[in-house]
């Protein structure tokens, strides 16, 4: 979900709920088929931005929430992820969600002559990461699922490194920004939103392929799932 708050020569827009998740396979006749991960990445609209000074002069704040899982075997653990996951879409279970909020401060600037110029963005963002937890449990599985734990962590981990990167980029091609004949700075609005819809495009496949890669039979998360349901 998107939403817009548009000032006179300044505004603030958010970016709230877009992320990429890992989907809970089913387990059936005790072979075990991982769907394809999905991206469930709502991008909304983005800044497409110039050079900017101010570009390392912030940091993403993260969050990470857990939900707990319990059983004897990996395969009652991984069950219980099917039943316990995170619902992206309220449709389907996932096993770990990268969701994020992203804030930007824009200053839109008239120039003498005539043009607008947008001076500064700089942006607030969030990381939300929601991870798999599991009660207590027997020495061996317990040493399996730290295994699985920490690899999703990692699979997560990459898709929160490309949100910042893609916040990056929007702030590294924002600042300077010029409409020419635009006294009251909204044919620059205009032109951002345009060139928004080019990053956003880029970043959904870009999440697509990398999960798809770590998805696909061999792939480094369908490898943690049979290791830890595989006795």
């Amino acid at each position: 979900m998107t939403r817009f708050a548009d000032m006179a020569s300044n505004d603030v827009w958010c970016v709230e709920n877009g992320g990429a998740s890992l989907y809970h396979g089913r387990v059936q006749m005790l072979e075990f088929a991982v769907r394809r991960m999905l991206v469930s990445f709502l991008a909304g609209s983005f800044l497409f931005v110039a050079p900017s000074l101010a570009a390392a002069q912030w940091a993403p704040v993260e969050q990470v929430k857990t939900y707990t899982v319990s059983g004897s075997t990996g395969i009652e653990l991984y069950s219980q992820i099917g039943e316990k996951g995170p619902l992206v879409g309220g449709q389907m279970r996932t096993i770990a969600h990268t969701d994020f909020k992203l804030l930007w401060s824009r200053n839109y600037q008239p120039q003498p002559d005539g043009s607008c110029k947008l001076v500064s963005a700089r942006p607030s963002l969030t990381l939300i990461y929601t991870l798999p937890k599991a009660g207590k449990m027997p020495g061996a599985l317990k040493t399996k699922w730290d295994t699985f734990a920490e690899g999703v962590r990692r699979h997560e981990r990459v898709h929160g490194d490309m949100i910042v990167e893609m916040v990056r980029e929007i702030e590294a091609v924002s600042v300077g920004l010029t409409a020419a004949d635009d006294p009251k700075c909204q044919k620059i609005r205009q032109d951002l939103t345009a060139r928004l819809g080019e990053i956003s495009k880029r970043n959904r496949e870009r999440h697509r392929d990398y999960d798809k890669l770590e998805m696909n039979n061999g792939g480094n998360v369908h490898q943690l799932i049979l290791k830890l349901v595989n006795e």
